[in-house]
Order: structure tokens, then C-alpha cells, then sequence
């Protein structure tokens, strides 16, 4: 069995008949769908290819992916899909949208939080306690607020979600009854303890000892990662010597996931020669553990 823990629909082409037939081929049984939404505050005009042409506002700024996609293709998929669904706490009453989702359409994920706030703003603990009471995973994107130049100099990145690994930090604290599922570039670069002094948004070369994400799956038994996109996949083939270790060791707190077309991770995964037992926890029991169907 194969759990896609991470994915979008009408995203990079893909509509809700191609990512069945993606699933079909690459013989992925259920997938995560999650929104990824955008504000009108926090527009990216750099993805609006990349997502639905029918999400354009008047003002020229782009919804991404909106829970109503999400909800048509569970319902025209229901064995495959399971609908994830993340409000935007800046724009009010996250955590009641939230629940009301949970119970009126079935939502079971928290997901994507991708917004330019701290993780531990009241707004968004709100949502995370109401998404931990209702035994949703939260899935996190975050990108890094800050990344230094050849100088050493910091310098503000305006795409960025969540604050940094602190803000993370803080928010396993504040909320010990939800899981969190981190991703994305400013996630995995923590995976090396040289983080703070790589520019690059996207590291490469051996792990360095000391990551502040080891420390953090070590410390707070409610983190998990999922190995999606070129964040989570980059992080383990920069040193695959290493990597291979990292899954062993937290096999039991990382997720499969692709969070676009094709199937790279899962076709670099088998190379690692991991044991049966590790396999199967990252490609299904982990997500079967976390959104039972």
C-alpha cells in the first residue's frame, strides 16, 4: 500500500483525472489533498501558472488551491481522496471554519498552512489546538523569513511562512496535543546543523551534525515531516549516507508525500535499501496512523 501524504489538485496541469491516472500508475492507493491557499495580501504572481485559471480574483491576485476543488474531487473520488483544508487565521475565524469543515464535508487534515505569519501567533494556535482537538494533523509549510548573502549579511526573503524554526519550537510547546507535519524548504533546511549560515534555499552537501530538526523529532513526540517536493527529497539526497540513517532512526515519524506530478521520491526511496519494516511505516502506516479510512 501507498499513502501520498501531500499533493494538490488542479496544480502543475493536474486535474482530479490526473492525479488518479497518476496514481493508478505509479500505484499510490489514497491521497492527502490539501488547499494551498493564497491571500490577496500575499500574493505570489511567480505560481499563478501553476494553479487553477478560474481562481483569479478581479484584483489580479490568485486564490491557489481553494477547498471547493478539494471537496469536488473527494467527492467524485471518495476511496482515493482524503480532503485536507487550512482557513488563513489573518483573514478571521480560522478555527471555527475549521471545525465546521471537520463536520459539515469531512475534512481530516489541517492543510497546507502556508501564510506569512508566525506559527505561534494566537490566531494560528487557535486553529492548531481546534485541529489537535479534532485528531487532524497539521501540515506545515515554512519558508525561511531570513537567509544570509555571500557576506554573511541577513536578507529578507518577502515569501516567507511561519518565522523560522523558533516560531516551530514554540508552537510544539503551545500545542502538545496536535501534531505537526513539517515541510518545505524552511523545514528541511534545519536538517544540518550549518542552516543559519547557508544561503542557498535549498542546501546541499554532507549533513552537518547538529540539526535543529533531529533535536526537535528527539524533544516533541507530536512533530512528524513528510518527505515531499525537493525539500523533503533534497534533504535526504544531499548525503544519502545520512539520510538513510535519518529515516531509520525516525521511521516511525515521517511521511511519504509528492506535492507534485511524477514520482521521484518514490523512485530514489527504494535506492536507500531500506528495511521492509521502515518502508512500510513511511509509505502507509504513518498516515494510516494519523487519518485512519
Amino acid at each position: 500500500m501507498i499513502i501520498d501524504a501531500h499533493q494538490h489538485v488542479y496544480y502543475h496541469n493536474l486535474t482530479p483525472k490526473g492525479v488518479i491516472a497518476e496514481m493508478d500508475t505509479f500505484g499510490i492507493d489514497v491521497t492527502w489533498l490539501l488547499t494551498w491557499y493564497l491571500p490577496s495580501s500575499e500574493d505570489v504572481p511567480s505560481t499563478h501558472e501553476a494553479f487553477n485559471p478560474l481562481n483569479f480574483r478581479s484584483d489580479g491576485t490568485h486564490a491557489g488551491s481553494i477547498l471547493s476543488e478539494v471537496l469536488q474531487a473527494r467527492d467524485d473520488y471518495p476511496d482515493r481522496f482524503v480532503a485536507g483544508y487550512c482557513p488563513c487565521p489573518s483573514e478571521g475565524r480560522a478555527s471555527e471554519l475549521f471545525e465546521t469543515a471537520y463536520h459539515m464535508h469531512g475534512v481530516r487534515v489541517c492543510g497546507e498552512w502556508s501564510y506569512r505569519m508566525l506559527l505561534d501567533d494566537p490566531r494560528a494556535l487557535e486553529l492548531f489546538r481546534t485541529a489537535g482537538k479534532l485528531k487532524c494533523p497539521v501540515i506545515l509549510h515554512m519558508d525561511a523569513p531570513y537567509l544570509p548573502n555571500e557576506n554573511g549579511s541577513q536578507v529578507y526573503q518577502i515569501n516567507w511562512y511561519g518565522g523560522g524554526i523558533g516560531a516551530l519550537e514554540r508552537t510544539l510547546q503551545n500545542c502538545p496535543e496536535t501534531i505537526f507535519v513539517g515541510h518545505a524548504p524552511g523545514f528541511w533546511r534545519y536538517i544540518s546543523g550549518d542552516a543559519e549560515q547557508d544561503p542557498n534555499t535549498y542546501p546541499k552537501g554532507k549533513i552537518v551534525h547538529g540539526g535543529e530538526v533531529q533535536r526537535l523529532l528527539d524533544t516533541y513526540s507530536n512533530l512528524y515531516a513528510d518527505l515531499s517536493a525537493g525539500s523533503g527529497l533534497g534533504a535526504i539526497r544531499r548525503d544519502p549516507e545520512y539520510g538513510r540513517k535519518f529515516i531509520i532512526h525516525y521511521s516511525d515519524r515521517l511521511l511519504f508525500g509528492r506535492d507534485a506530478p511524477g514520482q521521484e521520491l518514490q523512485t530514489f526511496l527504494p535506492t536507500l535499501n531500506l528495511p521492509l519494516e521502515v518502508s512500510n511505516q513511511v509509505f502507509f502506516q504513518n498516515s494510516l496512523k494519523l487519518v485512519p479510512f
